[in-house]
């Protein structure tokens, strides 16, 4: 299984779940993560906005945390393509020749495609057309990902990250009458969800909702993600217990519902 990313955490944040179920049972778990986080906190708490903010070593820093998690979650392969973030969508950052939204789809296809050479994956993940809340390097990975695999042989099933629209008013009024601060692009509003009967793919991941946990709080330098990590163990594992993907791709004959990615697949 390779799950395409476009940031160091975004991993933990939205396949941990999987990655770590199906790690246990034998499935090899390769992940690419397109930028390097540059844009996040440096070490001693500066914003990329701040003055001396010190972006290589907040790459540095982001590369340790992503290694952290992947070691929580099993991951077998990280791949790190090393573009710059982008910024939220708006953003000034979004104009820097550097940025990734503004780099050559066709070669970064041509790197993930590399990696689906080497790798041979049954099963993709990442993010649909829209980047689950419009982040343009999402966006740009998806674009990527669904190029490189069009170019590619041997995927079975490509899966796009996604959230019901009754699972995430279930979680938002959760977690306001907690008390919790949102990441975001959960405060902002910026994600909406999906009509419930598009999501046809309800993974139970269950057993690895502490190890998720523990991934994102790897991800220390992330402030927006400390309430995830601070939720209670049970609660942490009944809103995160699960995880919702809407089929994007099949050359198999599987049913719409499903409760598992390798279903119809040949292997």
């Amino acid at each position: 299984m390779l799950c395409v990313h476009a940031h160091p955490d975004d991993e933990a944040l939205f396949t941990g779940g999987v990655q770590a179920h199906y790690g246990d049972r034998g499935v090899r778990q390769v992940l690419i993560t397109c930028t390097n986080g540059n844009l996040g906190i440096d070490p001693e708490g500066r914003f990329f906005t701040d003055e001396g903010h010190d972006a290589p070593s907040v790459v540095a820093l982001r590369a340790e945390e992503l290694a952290a998690s992947c070691a929580i979650l099993g991951i077998d392969r990280a791949v790190q393509l090393g573009y710059h973030d982008s910024g939220m969508a708006g953003w000034e950052t979004n104009k820097a020749s550097d940025a990734f939204v503004n780099q050559d789809i066709a070669e970064v296809a041509d790197r993930i495609a590399a990696v689906i050479a080497e790798e041979k994956p049954h099963v993709v993940v990442t993010y649909a057309a829209d980047g689950y809340y419009g982040h343009p390097d999402h966006i740009a990975t998806h674009h990527a990902t669904m190029e490189a695999v069009r170019r590619s042989e041997g995927v079975q099933k490509v899966y796009f990250i996604a959230l019901a629209k009754t699972a995430l008013a279930g979680f938002i009024e959760l977690a306001r009458g907690a008390g919790m601060a949102l990441p975001e692009w959960l405060d902002r509003e910026l994600v909406v969800g999906i009509d419930d009967e598009l999501v046809g793919t309800i993974i139970d991941c269950s057993d690895a909702a502490d190890r998720k946990q523990r991934a994102l709080a790897a991800h220390r330098s992330q402030h927006d993600n400390q309430d995830l990590v601070a939720m209670p163990s049970d609660l942490f594992t009944a809103v995160f217990g699960t995880e919702s993907y809407v089929r994007g791709l099949t050359t198999t004959n599987a049913p719409f519902h499903e409760t598992d990615f390798f279903t119809g697949v040949e292997l």
